[in-house]
């Protein structure tokens, strides 16, 4: 685990008085803009993302195109609003230096493409970055024919030496330390000679969805797969080489981000809703619709978008949260104030994420009196009454936005670096303190803006007065 972030500013965590009566405009999704950003540098033609994400990690993606001859350009509609980016392939080159942050997306998607540019491509990021593994995508594009070094690490710096294409053929891989190691080779298929094969051969492979997004956004580029869920092998993908299309892609709202907001009302008991939210999606995030009626909500999804409204009281949950490894901190965060325990099982590869997910959630809610225990693959969490005190968030968003869902329910909550929040939902603390009815901060943007629509009425749920 990362240590917490030296002089950061604390942010006191409004607590609720009343249940939250909110519509929240989310965002664009994080995991589709990064996808379709690296599918129209790919393609034949132009493409255009319409209301893509603008963060810090799909701004390092967007840079990164550029270093190596993609044209992006940003722009508005007509009218003023639908921001939208127009991607015009070009040829791939270098020398390029790659800044990646500590964004997976961007360290783990970019090394294939990169194996196509003319010359060398230098990768490099944030410190956290240098200990998140890369050894899936590295050892697989020497496989298909890639020259990488890296100093035998595994893992960031490294500099990747273009050589205009790339054989491609059949690879084995390990991913059950990410699901990015899988996408991150189908994505760049179709432009190699050979396509490719990628055989998983590891233990348990997390965050299946993701791949599940990447295969529906390539089919819509353009590209032949073959996956397992088409009846073919087990942990097995086919991808064959084409052209791929430029496409004019609606980016939906990021559903993962709606997550705290949901939860807001979920824990409050009061009731949130998320415009544009998708009937049919490969996002993760769409889990929370089950999840949270399980743990006391009701949701309802129709042309508004979803109505998810809380019940009064937060129940315990023993869920897998595999596929799904990325809502962990926040569901953390609400067990935390539950009326029962909680068992989270299937993420033990969060301990390789932005930080060590599962020891950071542990020592922070534990330092608010909490009851949390690590098991071998996730956390078991009794609900004890709770106190303020600082929650650190190690530079990770998901930890920063858990740690505001404390202090909805617990006065004296301070989250370390609330900012942090930026590399995927800008804005954040602006669209927390409207949802909440208070006068935003001079953070939000006009990307992040969240509309209250009336006043609550009524007593909080009966947790957050417990705990209070």
């Amino acid at each position: 685990m990362t240590e917490h972030t030296a002089g950061a500013a604390l942010w006191p965590a409004p607590s609720a008085s009343s249940p939250v009566d909110a519509t929240v405009a989310v965002p664009g999704s994080k995991s589709v803009t990064n996808r379709g950003l690296v599918l129209a540098a790919l393609a034949a033609d132009t493409g255009v993302l319409r209301r893509p994400l603008r963060s810090r990690d799909t701004v390092l993606m967007a840079d990164a195109m550029r270093t190596m001859g993609v044209h992006v350009e940003e722009g508005v509609g007509p009218d003023g609003t639908g921001e939208f980016w127009r991607v015009i392939p070009a040829g791939l080159h270098g020398p390029a230096a790659v800044g990646v942050g500590n964004a997976g997306t961007v360290m783990r998607f970019l090394p294939p493409v990169a194996a196509l540019a003319d010359g060398p491509v230098r990768f490099d990021g944030d410190p956290r970055s240098y200990e998140r593994p890369l050894h899936g995508v590295i050892d697989a594009l020497r496989t298909l024919g890639a020259r990488i070094d890296d100093d035998g690490r595994g893992r960031l710096p490294m500099t990747v030496h273009g050589g205009g294409s790339l054989a491609g053929g059949s690879v084995e891989i390990d991913a059950s330390a990410s699901s990015q190691f899988v996408s991150a080779l189908l994505l760049s298929a179709p432009r190699f000679n050979q396509g490719v094969e990628v055989r998983h051969t590891g233990g348990t492979l997390p965050s299946a969805p993701h791949i599940r997004m990447t295969i529906d956004m390539l089919r819509k580029a353009g590209a032949q797969v073959d996956a397992p869920e088409d009846g073919g092998e087990p942990d097995v993908w086919r991808v064959t080489p084409g052209a791929l299309l430029g496409r004019d892609l609606v980016v939906e709202p990021d559903l993962s981000n709606a997550q705290p907001f949901l939860a807001a009302a979920l824990i409050t008991g009061g009731r949130v809703t998320v415009p544009d939210w998708p009937e049919h999606t490969t996002q993760p995030g769409d889990a929370l619709r089950g999840i949270f009626t399980e743990m006391g909500g009701s949701c309802e999804l129709d042309e508004r978008g979803l109505t998810f409204t809380g019940g009064g009281r937060v129940h315990g949950i023993d869920v897998d949260l595999g596929d799904v490894g990325e809502l962990t901190p926040g569901i953390a965060a609400v067990a935390a104030l539950a009326d029962s325990e909680s068992v989270l099982r299937g993420v033990g590869h969060l301990r390789l994420h932005e930080t060590d997910r599962l020891a950071a959630l542990t020592k922070e809610i534990n330092g608010l009196g909490g009851d949390v225990t690590e098991t071998a693959d996730g956390l078991r969490i009794r609900p004890r009454p709770l106190h303020g005190g600082i929650f650190h968030t190690y530079d990770d968003h998901r930890l920063a936005t858990a740690g505001a869902l404390l202090g909805l329910a617990v006065e004296g909550v301070e989250v370390e670096d609330i900012a942090t929040t930026g590399k995927t939902l800008p804005g954040f603390d602006g669209m927390w303190a409207e949802m909440l009815g208070a006068t935003a901060t001079a953070t939000a943007t006009a990307t992040a803006t969240a509309t209250v629509t009336g006043g609550a009425a009524g007593p909080a749920g009966s947790r957050l007065e417990e705990s209070d």
